[in-house]
């Protein structure tokens, strides 16, 4: 539109040339259209609307309708047939947190606290202070050489190719200047990851961009390359992610040009479609064996894996091969099967995958049964935009959060849902160049900091009320829920959490027994079918 409305521009100022010269009457109707390409070109130069600088003038009719009344805009995305709903409160609090503005409510609490679902946590009568830049955590085991002290809330993994280069530029310079992680993405390490010098945490996915032959086989010096580059603080190695588990990832053959091919080591003119499964390992001793090689080739630095839960019993087969090769991870990614992508089979996005909740617990609750849990961190995302999402999660187990939605919303992105038709109307997930030309890095980059620094603030604010001074305190009964209108439980009552070694017993929970018997170190396949 930034193209077609020059053009416009260009043709106006000959059409008011031929009137001035041939057609005096004619004149009048083209200087009445003067105040709308004045603020047309307004909008083309402004940097702090990605809307308004892709779509001149035209793009003010999203704010007119946000302006009159926000349910006319609001009933339209929530009756888009492409996609789920919005949430109106969770995207306002990021808008609001990323552009610094006043985000306090008049009128006391917006939500009904008797309905069935509501969630909070109880308030102390000595309340303490809590820093919000002491709110980190060291990531490394005992073999780890090189730990990373990280911040409670990261971005989560969404590569280059799904992304534009101008949203990459704007992620990783906001990590830069908040002090915080950005994860890759499979996609592998682009120069615009690298430009700005944020902190990364790189992820090898089945179809090992940035470290493959070029018959997609997991390539050592290529790994070694990149692993060693000081922006690199950890390896993360992508199992499965939520929106499609077991399915590979997906980048449309449409955003596929010269420098994405190049990055990748792939073809052009085709969709990219990684592997549902690693060619590395088939067991879990082998991944642990292939975790040990990372571990060496990068010289020690953290390395962990991502998932979504699927069966029970082939993470505890992990934990098995975590136990018996006496090699474990230094942290572990848990992914729900809510979470979002660009592109994914609608079967796989609504009905594959433990819910990240259900995951988190499980994921926790394995580690501490079988005595590990003190060895590995664990990372947990799910649409988390606020900071008591993320002081829920870190009581039910997690110790750092990654967030991609959020940071999106912060970059501008208003979730048109066109991630996976390479139209995005704000340049965030597209290779569009007249689009992308919308984003502005500086203005994001800024945004994405600011988004950081004060859901952080929140925590703390928040870890300060209940009377707790780390995020290694909280518990699952600092967390309370309404079950019905009268009744409360905390989530300790909700969920049965493990003490440690409960799993190495002869005796272990019943919950957990048939899981465990079914599950071996040597394979993921079923002991009765082995």
């Amino acid at each position: 539109m930034r193209k077609e409305f020059v053009v416009g521009s260009v043709f106006y100022a000959i059409l008011c040339c031929l009137a001035y010269f041939y057609f005096p009457l004619f004149l009048w109707s083209l200087v009445l259209l003067g105040p709308i390409l004045f603020l047309g070109w307004y909008d083309f130069f402004q940097t702090k609307h990605a809307i308004r600088r892709n779509f001149p003038f035209l793009g003010r009719a999203r704010y007119l309708f946000e302006a009159i009344r926000p349910e006319i805009h609001q009933y339209f995305v929530e009756n888009n047939s492409e996609g789920a709903p919005l949430n109106r409160e969770e995207r306002t609090v990021v808008y609001q947190r990323a552009k610094d503005v006043l985000d306090t409510l008049p009128f006391g609490t917006q939500k009904d606290v008797y309905q069935e679902g509501y969630e909070w946590v109880n308030h102390s009568l000595a309340p303490t202070h809590v820093d919000s830049k002491d709110l980190r955590v060291l990531i490394g085991g005992p073999d780890c050489q090189q730990p990373y002290s990280a911040s409670l809330l990261n971005i989560s993994a969404m590569s280059y190719g799904s992304l534009s280069k101008n949203a990459v530029l704007a992620l990783n310079g906001g990590a830069k200047d908040g002090g915080f992680a950005h994860n890759t993405g499979e996609g592998s390490i682009s120069p615009y990851h690298l430009e700005p010098g944020g902190d990364l945490i790189w992820q090898i996915g089945t179809g090992y961009f940035g470290c493959r032959t070029p018959d997609g086989d997991f390539n050592d010096e290529a790994f070694r390359k990149n692993a060693n580059r000081p922006e690199v603080k950890m390896i993360e190695i992508k199992v499965s992610q939520g929106a499609k588990p077991a399915h590979g990832g997906i980048l449309p053959a449409e955003k596929v040009d010269v420098e994405i091919s190049e990055i990748r080591g792939v073809p052009m003119g085709k969709d990219v479609l990684s592997p549902p499964s690693h060619r590395t390992f088939s067991t879990p001793m082998e991944m642990m064996s292939f975790i040990k090689r990372l571990r060496e080739l990068s010289g020690g630095k953290p390395i962990g894996f991502k998932l979504c839960v699927g069966k029970r019993r082939e993470f505890l087969a992990l934990c098995k091969a975590m136990e018996k090769s006496g090699i474990t991870p230094d942290f572990i990614a848990v992914d729900g099967g809510e979470g979002g992508t660009g592109a994914a089979p609608l079967e796989f996005s609504n009905h594959i995958g433990a819910p990240e909740i259900e995951g988190l617990i499980f994921v926790h609750n394995a580690l501490v049964g079988f005595g590990i849990r003190d060895r590995i961190k664990i990372l947990t995302m799910g649409k988390v935009t606020t900071g008591f999402g993320m002081i829920k999660r870190l009581s039910l187990g997690a110790d750092l959060i990654y967030s991609a939605r959020a940071m999106m919303l912060a970059l501008g992105c208003i979730q048109a849902l066109k991630c996976n038709s390479n139209h995005c109307p704000t340049g965030v997930a597209t290779q569009n160049p007249h689009l992308v030309a919308g984003l502005v890095v500086g203005d994001k980059r800024t945004r994405v900091a600011t988004y950081h620094r004060n859901t952080i603030h929140s925590v703390a604010e928040i870890m300060g009320a209940m009377g707790i001074s780390e995020s290694s305190e909280l518990r699952p009964w600092h967390i309370m829920r309404r079950v019905d209108p009268t009744a409360i439980r905390h989530y300790g009552e909700l969920f049965s959490y493990l003490k440690s070694g409960d799993l190495c017993s002869d005796s272990p929970p019943a919950t957990y027994a048939r899981a465990l018997h079914a599950a071996s170190a040597e394979t993921f396949r079923h002991l009765a079918d082995v």
